[in-house]
């Protein structure tokens, strides 16, 4: 799952920098590994910063954003599902052969063997990480080169994009810049990951235009007209032009990902004309239901609290509070700056993270029954911390309610859940589950209660993409794909735990040249004490002379 942006102002001498920079932060809970913009200038140069780390990371001073001048460009939050952490993995990606294409995606495609096979041995273009953002930047670019034209058109553009359509398979939405000509979003004819568009009255007349994975970053930034781009869709805005709309792929099925709704669109977005807010209430509804018939009328007479665990899950605490008629308490206190902790590779980790993201007011616990709600349950590691934080608190029962389906099966277009058999409800009852997570029951939304949260919202579509909650996916899957899916989700742990082991080792060493050692590849001690080193992308791209000296200096390292 990433967040992408795009922006291309009427003013040609504006900075589309300012709204991608103002726009990213309201989208981070969609990706907290790496930031990226691109912008195109005055003569079609392109200008690109990019790293690891929050948008407040990367981007830390005025300067930084001065130095990507041009009324057009890109920006993208990442949330790695494919290929590695590394720097060099962050978005936006760019090539220069044909015209200069910048790229940000947001989703997961599913047949990248096949396809760097065929850039491999017909195309002929290098694929230089393990990205498959890259292997549809390259898609696009090796097909738009068969025009053999000096420079190209909107129809031009349009049938290359239909050569992505045509060999991509998965879930993406996607934005593209081409120097000096303008900006480009498209969608997968399912509609599985979401892209809208809006608009904004220019400082010199016309309009500005700007694409979003949520409706809440045009909110905050005035662009109005909101328009979801539809499952096959393209859109092509010139500069100093309007857009222009092509249905390039017939709408196979339009299935949003409702895993959107559950967890990782923000409340105050709407997404394809269905409001999150309102879906989550709705979850909350049909989930008093259940766990009404589940624990049975004489048990919920007994549950003394209704507690959510912060936030996602507040919305739908609350309604089901309101059906039950049960106190509503939020009793867990949340610090807002710890990342997502089913995003964290090691176990470990998690749990210690779980204590330093969440505190218990014991008074409200302290002999009182309570119901929590989450939004999910994944590995079952956050769940049971929360739990034996609840006990700690001396609570005397601890009912848990999700408000999404059991999850037994991998997700397999942009959410990075977990390898299978790291889910708690695989090969698990719900009795088991509870008994894993030390709560007294668990209590699951049923699937039909989840999709029919979200479909009374809208008028035409009634399918959602489920296959996380019922195996079963909406676009064709070979089964080899799984057993890949678990190998790069197994190395992307790996990584990410090796690059933590880099940084804690560094952050320990004084000494400059030892600690420049350290990250130039040790990874860790081995058992008499000796550095072990290990082969791993550190290298800082596109920050150059433009990196922060202090901030250098800072960190004990030198440029």
């Amino acid at each position: 799952m990433c967040g992408i942006i795009a922006v291309i102002l009427a003013d040609p001498s504006g900075s589309a920098v300012t709204d991608i920079h103002d726009g990213l932060p309201v989208l981070q809970h969609r990706g907290q590994d790496a930031c990226g913009i691109a912008t195109c200038g005055q003569g079609g140069r392109i200008y690109t910063r990019k790293g690891n780390g929050l948008c407040s990371d990367v981007f830390r001073t005025p300067e930084q954003l001065m130095d990507l001048p041009g009324s057009m460009g890109l920006g993208h939050l990442r949330y790695p599902t494919a290929g590695s952490s590394a720097n060099s993995e962050a978005q936006p990606f760019y090539v220069n052969s044909p015209y200069g294409i910048c790229f940000a995606h947001n989703g997961n495609i599913i047949n990248s063997p096949e396809l760097r096979n065929h850039l491999d041995h017909e195309a002929h273009r290098h694929i230089n990480t393990d990205s498959d953002s890259e292997l549809l930047l390259n898609i696009f670019a090796s097909t738009l080169q068969e025009t053999g034209k000096f420079r190209v058109n909107e129809e031009d553009l349009f049938t290359a994009l239909k050569g992505i359509y045509r060999r991509c398979q998965g879930g993406y939405a996607c934005v593209a810049m081409l120097a000096g000509f303008g900006i480009i979003g498209f969608r997968d004819p399912y509609g599985i990951r979401p892209l809208v568009l809006g608009e904004r009255k220019g400082m010199k007349g016309g309009m500005d235009y700007m694409f979003s994975s949520e409706s809440v970053a045009l909110d905050q930034l005035d662009f109005t007209n909101h328009v979801n781009i539809a499952p096959g869709e393209a859109v092509i805005i010139k500069k100093g032009c309007k857009p222009l709309f092509r249905q390039v792929n017939p709408t196979l099925n339009h299935t949003p990902d409702i895993f959107e709704y559950v967890y990782f669109a923000r409340p105050d977005s709407i997404i394809d004309g269905m409001s999150v807010y309102r879906s989550r209430q709705n979850m909350g509804l049909f989930l008093a239901k259940t766990v009404l018939k589940s624990l049975g009328e004489d048990v919920v007479k007994t549950i003394d609290l209704v507690i959510p665990i912060p936030t996602t899950s507040e919305v739908s605490a609350l309604r089901l509070s309101q059906e039950l008629r049960i106190p509503f308490c939020q009793a867990f206190v949340k610090n807002r700056y710890v990342g997502r902790t089913f995003i964290m590779p090691e176990q470990q980790e998690r749990r210690k993270s779980v204590r330093r993201k969440l505190n218990a007011m014991k008074e409200e616990f302290k002999d009182k029954n309570v119901l929590l709600i989450d939004d999910s349950i994944v590995r079952g590691t956050t769940s049971r911390e929360i739990v034996n934080m609840a006990k700690d608190a001396q609570a005397k029962k601890v009912f848990f309610a999700s408000c999404a389906p059991p999850i037994r099966n991998a997700h397999i277009y942009g959410i990075d859940l977990a390898d299978t058999k790291e889910l708690v409800a695989f090969n698990r009852t719900e009795k088991e589950i509870a008994e894993h997570i030390g709560a007294d029951a668990v209590i699951y939304q049923t699937l039909p209660d989840l999709v029919k949260s979200c479909a009374s919202l809208s008028t035409t579509i009634k399918n959602f993409e489920v296959g996380v909650f019922s195996g079963e996916y909406v676009t064709p899957v070979d089964p080899s794909y799984f057993k890949r899916l678990e190998g790069i989700r197994g190395e992307s742990s790996r990584l990410k735990r090796k690059a933590a082991a880099i940084k804690a080792v560094a952050s320990s060493i004084a000494n400059k040249e030892n600690a420049a050692d350290v990250l130039n590849g040790v990874t860790s001690l081995n058992g008499d004490g000796e550095q072990v080193r290990d082969r791993m992308d550190v290298s800082i791209h596109n920050f150059g002379d433009h990196m922060d000296v202090s901030r250098e200096a800072e960190m004990g390292l030198t440029v």
